[in-house]
């Protein structure tokens, strides 16, 4: 059964595959707008179903009573591959598979001001810790002063700053959760991720 939740009067619920070219339609638009191109790195398609094959969970905004994507965030499992950061910042070995990615989030304009960055931050949080979720990070471009500010209020700390995808400066915000063992096996993942820019 689909959980669905409700925020500043838009339905949230999480999305599958077949939403997956609605994501991508908003991200496209949105990050067109952008003052700079190098706040956001932009995914493909085949981005979001790799996130959802691989234990991840997208979710969706949508005004109430329509089916119009307005905003989307991503909650992505890096697994124990090479690409987790959890080992920058200082993540056991034996605890990678429980860190989890504040991955990217895209609020359309029309939509903007009803807080749903810092929403989306504690639904992404609450549900990596239901999955057993240990440790989250973000990236964040230095200039996204928005983002950075949600991320410190979702109590997220400043561990290190590189360049990531391609080059762009990046910072990365991470914290450790207070959730308890899940009493299932977390699967290993080969998940490559990108994080929120």
């Amino acid at each position: 059964m689909e959980q669905v939740y409700w925020h500043q009067g838009l339905t949230i619920r999480q999305l599958g595959h077949n939403q997956v070219p609605q994501i991508h339609e908003l991200m496209l638009d949105v990050v067109s707008r952008l003052p700079d191109d190098v706040l956001f790195a932009a995914d493909e398609e085949n981005y979001f179903h790799k996130v959802m094959q691989q234990n991840g969970e997208i979710y969706g905004a949508f005004e109430k009573d329509k089916d119009k994507l307005m905003a989307y965030t991503v909650l992505a499992c890096p697994g124990t591959t090479e690409n987790n950061l959890g080992r920058e910042f200082g993540v056991p070995e034996e605890e990678l598979s429980r860190v989890w990615i504040l991955d990217s989030t895209i609020v359309h304009e029309s939509v903007r001001g009803r807080g749903l960055q810092r929403y989306f931050n504690q639904l992404r949080e609450e549900r990596a810790k239901a999955l057993g979720g240990l440790y989250l990070y973000s990236t964040v471009h230095p200039d996204n002063k928005a983002s950075i500010r949600n991320l410190e209020a979702a109590k997220l700390k400043l561990q290190f700053s590189r360049p990531m995808y391609g080059g762009l400066p990046r910072h990365c915000f991470a914290k450790k959760t207070l959730a308890k063992k899940p009493d299932f096996p977390l699967r290993k993942s080969g998940f490559c991720h990108r994080s929120m820019r």
